[in-house]
């Protein structure tokens, strides 16, 4: 037996439709949500900034001593050079808050360390002095070999207290 019904129009809107609707209805949010997005990050910067990435320059300089040049003379170009050093790392980069500087010497082919110069930029900002910062390695004499003369200097035997 077979059945035989008659299709009756119904009041169901069809599928078409209804997709095109919920297709919609998915989009809304989306696009609300890439909305609201930007001045949330806007909010969140303003609240919370990022913290500023500072750090400290490092340079390491080598002078050689030049004839008839006696170890005071060497000290005081270092002490030049590290000052040059020092005001150059902060003027360049303005994330720098401390400089670290090593300066040596060359001596007929010996070399080590005369001074180190660690400093800060407010220190440096309020003194710009080498010799204020500056502390000085007292075997850097005999180790490159200068003669012993009669009147030492109290800056090259000494280490700096002021930090």
């Amino acid at each position: 037996m077979s059945k035989i019904s008659a299709h009756l129009p119904s009041s169901i809107t069809p599928f078409s439709v209804i997709s095109q609707i919920a297709r919609r209805i998915r989009i809304v949010p989306l696009i609300i949500l890439l909305i609201s997005s930007a001045p949330a990050w806007f909010l969140t910067e303003a609240i919370a900034p990022q913290v500023v990435q500072a750090y400290t320059a490092r340079v390491d300089l080598a002078i050689d001593r030049l004839p008839e040049e006696n170890y005071e003379t060497v000290l005081t170009r270092a002490e030049a050079a590290a000052r040059a050093a020092a005001q150059r790392s902060f003027d360049q980069d303005i994330l720098v808050t401390d400089v670290s500087i090593i300066v040596s010497v060359q001596n007929y082919g010996e070399i080590a360390p005369v001074l180190t110069l660690e400093v800060s930029r407010p220190q440096w900002r309020s003194r710009p002095d080498a010799q204020n910062w500056a502390t000085y390695f007292k075997t850097a004499r005999s180790l490159l070999f200068f003669e012993n003369s009669s009147n030492p200097v109290p800056a090259a035997s000494g280490v700096s207290t002021q930090k």
